[in-house]
């Protein structure tokens, strides 16, 4: 089936199979490995992006459904060589290890910044429920947003 999206700002249209998952879409046709593939139930939300400016987890997602939306990747989320706050937030406060679930941590995490720009450490962690690390303990995570809380851009 032909879909039409657009990712990371860009107008994308393809051909899919029916029952192609986003995430797999995401990678294998568009070539966008920031999503990861790990657990293929939404538990671990590796895999997840932004669909219409909401966080959803692409592994639960078919590529159709996202037919005519808006797409954001963790690759969409810089601006040139200029990192977003959450990444430079990771960066920062070593908010990852391995890194493998750091994509996913911080498409969650700009989620939750978008409609609470000064979460309390609280908010965080009931936030990145549904993310998980086998690395960090998510001490450094919890930093990082905390970190990227206060040095995001304030609309003016």
């Amino acid at each position: 089936m032909q879909i039409n999206l657009t990712v990371n700002g860009k107008a994308r249209a393809s051909e899919v199979e029916d029952r192609t998952l986003l995430v797999y879409y995401l990678r294998e046709q568009l070539g966008l490995t920031g999503a990861h593939v790990a657990c293929d139930t939404s538990s671990c939300g590796a895999c997840t992006v932004h669909v219409d400016g909401v966080a959803v987890k692409s592994c639960t997602l078919l590529a159709a459904q996202a037919d005519g939306c808006q797409v954001t990747t963790i690759e969409g989320l810089a601006s040139g060589n200029d990192l977003h706050p959450l990444q430079q937030g990771f960066k920062e406060c070593h908010g990852l290890q391995c890194g493998f679930c750091t994509p996913g941590m911080i498409m969650t995490a700009a989620d939750l910044l978008n409609t609470n720009p000064h979460p309390s450490e609280t908010e965080i962690r009931v936030a990145l429920e549904g993310n998980i690390c086998r690395c960090t303990g998510y001490h450094n995570i919890v930093k990082a947003i905390q970190w990227a809380a206060e040095h995001q851009a304030v609309p003016a």
